[in-house]
């Protein structure tokens, strides 16, 4: 049993873990850092975490529908403190990627939180969000489901599992009851219906898949085995399916900083750069 008791007033210190470097308690820049600008209409200042993926895959889908959503990817390295930059706190002052600028029209737009860059983009281009007024509000139920969820995942069981500086029998416990239950609510709906809202494929899977998908795929935190996700059926069908998607295996790439290196495409600024500025081709 731990011995802490909480103060009177909680006062910052350092705390370890694979973040601490980035974490604090205040928000705003720390330094001044204008964001680059490209040729696209959209600029997306971003990494491939599940909330950065989410925004690729959505635009690789738009331009396979042969949408006019070219976009420039620039990569924010979290790590080292990039989403502090005072260009990125003017697009997004929570510091989080993906940030998203939509630069198509007379004026620039703004984009934070990856569910509303998400139906931003859905609504603009009229795909991935169904016209049926029943459907559009499963397609929200479930974006809305996911965007509540994942810090459970994310921050919960994910960052006790693998990132806290000690394993704490308590927390690691709370946020897996947590995780599995949420994975059992998806492999419920999954059973029942091919896609979240339906058969139809919707910005409620791109977002849920990104995460919840990719857990179940194995490529989370290293906690498949221990999460016994291969016992989610519904969810491991599901999973398979999007994956397939060319879209998908395009956009996982985009923002991508580990993993191998022909999955790793830093930054993405016209179609073939998947072909020819992948981290094995261009090296560093």
């Amino acid at each position: 049993m731990s011995d802490y008791t909480p103060p009177k007033v909680w006062e910052p210190k350092e705390s370890g873990g694979k973040f601490a470097s980035i974490n604090r308690p205040v928000a705003g820049p720390t330094h001044d850092k204008a964001l680059p600008i490209g040729e696209h209409p959209f600029q997306l200042y971003s990494l491939a975490t599940p909330n950065g993926v989410k925004v690729t895959v959505m635009l690789e889908e738009l331009l396979a529908l042969g949408k006019d959503a070219e976009y420039d990817a620039w990569l924010i390295k979290i790590g080292d403190g990039d989403q502090f930059g005072s260009g990125f706190v003017e697009v997004n002052p929570n510091s989080k990627i993906p940030a998203l600028m939509d630069r198509s029209g007379d004026k620039p737009i703004r984009v934070f939180e990856s569910g509303s860059i998400l139906l931003h983009l859905a609504d603009k281009f009229g795909a991935f969000l169904p016209s049926d007024p029943a459907q559009r509000v499963e397609t929200m139920n479930w974006l809305f489901w996911q965007m509540g969820s994942a810090p459970y995942l994310g921050g919960g069981f994910g960052h006790f599992y693998a990132y806290a500086p000690e394993k704490i029998e308590y927390a690691i416990d709370r946020f897996t009851m947590e995780a599995k239950r949420q994975l059992d609510v998806l492999d419920r709906r999954l059973a029942e219906s091919r896609y979240l809202a339906g058969d139809e494929y919707t910005i409620a899977d791109i977002a849920t898949w990104s995460w919840y998908g990719q857990l179940a795929l194995g490529r989370l935190y290293d906690a498949a085995e221990f999460l016994d996700v291969e016992s989610y059926e519904n969810v491991q069908r599901w999973a398979k399916e999007i994956d397939a998607r060319p879209a998908v295996q395009r956009g996982r790439m985009v923002n991508r900083t580990f993993g191998e290196a022909e999955s790793q495409l830093h930054e993405r600024h016209e179609a073939s750069d998947f072909e020819t500025k992948t981290q094995d081709k261009i090296g560093g």
